[in-house]
């Protein structure tokens, strides 16, 4: 072992001796520490899982996708006429139209929304049916449970089969076997070929593209059992809508060409719909935000717990200078037998070493039992990162070595013939 290492052996035994000799006044000196860097990685972790949580619902709506939703007129949300036939939303030539002349576009997903209400034998239960073809299962990608999804013969023959969600299987197939059950819909029968998965939690201000009550069905029989006229009953009043479709999916061939193509769709609906009956949503654009928000949340949350650690900063600097007084004598002792100035400054900033990394250690335990904590109790999900760790465990070293360093050399400056006179 070389003369260095045993230098620094003995300054930390020395170090770890002399806190040791004042337990309570080194325990009440780390605790600024150990909150610091356990609030620092706390607050973090749960800001992280938030963001996490919110970034992820964003990516399973697709990143290359771009959401085009029917949006019923500010002037015919109010009006209260019952004879008035409301017709606004997309059309079937929309999505003809941008996937034939839009550059970019890999395919085109229309589909249109039906409230109805499903029954199977005793049971009913409110549902929407969602006429698409078998490409919506590609791009709004959903755990198959059972059964199968729609396939492309399904469209084109018109076939009266549907692909439930499990969330409505679950109620009206409680006790029967769901796949090849006749289902029937507003008066029609289909056949439950599958059951799927699905959510209806909300992204960073986007809806999912599905509820936890849907029944699709071809687009084809869609239009052909139901067709474009919708009767609304809400409060005794009565209104009647045509809509062709209320939502199409448009996938575009690479991520740079999402905004662009965003952009030319927007341009192309805006000479066809006067009245702007149509919304236009970009999940990248939203995945982008988020992770700037959670950057910015980040360097927030950080900030604040770093006063944390400011504080326990001072403390060890307050404490070390006590240390200096107290021991200005042994100062001068060694000063008097040869020690250099040097060998003072280490043998007092190991002190404050000690005292951050042991604060440190034990505040990232701290820190990463509270989320553990919160996720357990709240549910509320956290993220505890490995750079958050070393993030806080860096900051309390560096606490230690700033508000340490000036008491060190203070001490080492001492006059030795001053310091073996002091009492």
């Amino acid at each position: 072992m070389s003369a260095r290492s045993v230098r620094a052996l003995r300054d930390l035994k020395l170090g770890v001796k002399n806190l040791l000799l004042h337990k309570l006044r080194s325990l009440l000196t780390m605790l600024g520490l150990v909150f610091g860097a356990g609030s620092v990685v706390a607050m973090l972790a749960v800001g992280e899982g938030a963001s996490e949580s919110a970034i992820e619902q964003i990516r399973r709506l697709g990143a290359r996708n771009i959401m085009l939703r029917a949006a019923k007129p500010e002037e015919e949300r109010g009006s209260t006429s019952q004879a008035r036939l409301s017709v606004y939303g997309l059309r079937y030539a929309d999505a003809a139209r941008i996937g034939e002349t839009m550059p970019g576009v890999r395919r085109v997903v229309p589909a249109k929304h039906i409230e109805k209400t499903g029954r199977l034998g005793n049971r009913s239960e409110p549902m929407r049916i969602v006429g698409t073809t078998a490409d919506w299962f590609d791009l709004v990608r959903r755990e198959v449970v059972a059964g199968r999804v729609l396939s492309p013969r399904d469209d084109a023959t018109r076939a009266a089969v549907a692909v439930l969600t499990e969330w409505g299987a679950r109620h009206l197939l409680a006790t029967e076997h769901a796949i090849g059950e006749t289902l029937t819909l507003g008066g029609c029968a289909y056949e439950v070929v599958g059951i799927v998965r699905s959510e209806e939690t909300d992204g960073a201000g986007m809806q999912a593209p599905d509820s936890r009550a849907d029944a699709y069905i071809p687009l084809s029989t869609a239009r052909e059992r139901h067709g474009d006229y919708f009767l609304k009953l809400s409060q005794g009043s009565r209104t009647s809508e045509q809509v062709e479709l209320h939502q199409i999916i448009v996938e575009t061939c690479a991520d740079e060409d999402v905004e662009p193509t965003a952009r030319a769709i927007e341009r192309s609906l805006q000479t066809t719909h006067r009245n702007r009956d149509y919304e236009v949503s970009v999940p990248l654009a939203l995945l982008r935000q988020a992770q700037e928000t959670r950057r910015t949340f980040s360097i927030v949350l950080g900030s604040i717990a770093g006063i944390s650690l400011l504080v326990g900063g001072i403390g060890i600097m307050n404490i070390m200078l006590a240390t200096v007084t107290e021991r200005t004598r042994e100062i001068g002792i060694r000063r008097a037998i040869g020690a250099r100035r040097s060998q003072i400054v280490s043998q007092f900033l190991v002190e404050a070493l000690v005292l951050s990394c042991t604060g440190g250690s034990a505040g990232i335990a701290l820190g990463v039992a509270i989320p553990w904590c919160v996720t357990r109790v709240s549910g509320v999900p956290t993220t505890v990162s490995t750079w958050s760790l070393a993030l806080a465990f860096g900051i309390s070293v560096a606490t230690g070595v700033v508000f340490g360093l000036y008491p060190a050399v203070r001490a080492s400056r001492l006059d030795p013939i001053v310091a073996l006179r002091h009492e």
